[in-house]
């Protein structure tokens, strides 16, 4: 697994002006020395890539390839990882997109049955050489079989999906959490 800071709060105001941004980041950078990671997801995907080279980082999952249902709709339009670099200093972090719809999204928002679209952009992602990275979250994640609440799915959606990756693509990829994709390129 891996650990990164997901901002200071889930407000939406990270990203509003330059002056919060330089306010929380300190926060967030203490955070992350006191976590022992290098690694920074932004709350509801909203982000400013530039300000963000002001955070002590080594990789981000803040964007998406395409995603029409996020928060900031533009994606980055690229299924592979990039670099943010800084025009004025040696800074950079290994910017990591959302390939795959997160789970919320899928079968709570669309009400999606199957896990089928995963299945597919998978497929694509694959016949294409690129990352497939998907975000889920084990609070939206029915454990237990019983009635599904207003905000939860069948964990078995997401455990399937797992089988699917490892029959279909058996000794064909790189199961690495951003932390050692991260390290990965930066030695390319």
């Amino acid at each position: 697994f891996a650990i990164g800071v997901h901002g200071l709060k889930h407000d939406g105001k990270l990203f509003r002006t330059k002056e919060i941004f330089s306010e929380r980041a300190p926060r967030i950078n203490a955070y992350l020395e006191k976590w022992g990671t290098k690694g920074f997801t932004t709350p509801s995907m909203l982000r400013n890539h530039e300000w963000m080279l002001e955070l002590n980082i080594d990789f981000c999952v803040s964007t998406f390839d395409t995603d029409p249902f996020e928060p900031v709709p533009e994606g980055v339009g690229t299924i592979f990882p990039f670099w943010v670099r800084s025009k004025t200093s040696d800074r950079e972090f290994l910017e990591l997109p959302y390939t795959l719809v997160q789970d919320f999204t899928l079968f709570v928002i669309l009400s999606e049955k199957t896990n089928s679209l995963w299945k597919e952009k998978l497929d694509w992602i694959a016949q294409n050489g690129g990352m497939a990275l998907l975000n889920t979250h084990p609070d939206y994640m029915n454990f237990d079989g019983q009635e599904l609440l207003d905000e939860e799915y069948p964990v078995a959606l997401y455990i399937e999906f797992l089988q699917y990756i490892k029959s279909a693509y058996a000794g064909k990829y790189f199961p690495a959490v951003p932390s050692e994709i991260a390290a990965y390129l930066k030695q390319a």
